[in-house]
């Protein structure tokens, strides 16, 4: 019998689940007895108060299974037990990598500066506008920048699109 179907064949008996069924369950998983290397540490506190789980789910936590993952979906609740691992001494070794260095990312060209005067672009298949502006920050090509375009109005959202050249998101 399955750790899920153990824990749904015995759950019936209160609102809460059953942290006994829980660990014959998590034995069942891991192949090994409480206590055992490859085990369960201790058993699961018999104080949680977990509701009961129609279909719990099993699984390893990380690749070392230092911990198997025990969760339910509906009610939510997920809980961690511990698993007995081989002494330091009688573990393998992994080699470690040699670190790879990193080129750092190269700095965007800045095409637009804080007050440059702008052509502020928009248009269509059929239509074009512009309008003149200038450059409330630094952009580099894509990057978007504020563009004042009228002194009454607050600035305007726009895109780098070269030295001097801004569009409207979208356009």
């Amino acid at each position: 019998m399955t750790p899920a179907l153990l824990l749904l064949a015995l759950a019936g008996a209160s609102d809460f689940q059953s942290t006994a069924l829980i660990d014959t369950a998590v034995q069942q998983f891991t192949g090994r007895a409480i206590g055992e290397e490859g085990g369960a540490v201790t058993r699961v506190d018999a104080r949680l108060k977990l509701a009961q789980c129609p279909m719990p789910q099993f699984e390893w936590r990380g690749s070392n299974k230092d911990a198997v993952v025990v969760s339910c979906m509906s009610p939510v609740w997920k809980i961690y037990v511990p698993v007995k691992m081989a002494p330091a001494a009688a573990r393998p070794v992994l080699a470690a990598a040699a670190p790879v260095p990193i080129a750092p990312a190269p700095k965007p060209e800045i095409v637009v500066k804080r007050g440059d005067p702008v052509t502020v672009e928009a248009g269509a298949a059929g239509f074009s506008i512009t309008r003149d502006g200038i450059a409330m920050g630094d952009a580099a090509k894509g990057a978007r920048l504020m563009v004042k375009v009228d002194p009454q109005k607050p600035p305007i959202q726009a895109v780098a699109v070269d030295m001097g050249r801004v569009t409207l998101p979208g356009w």
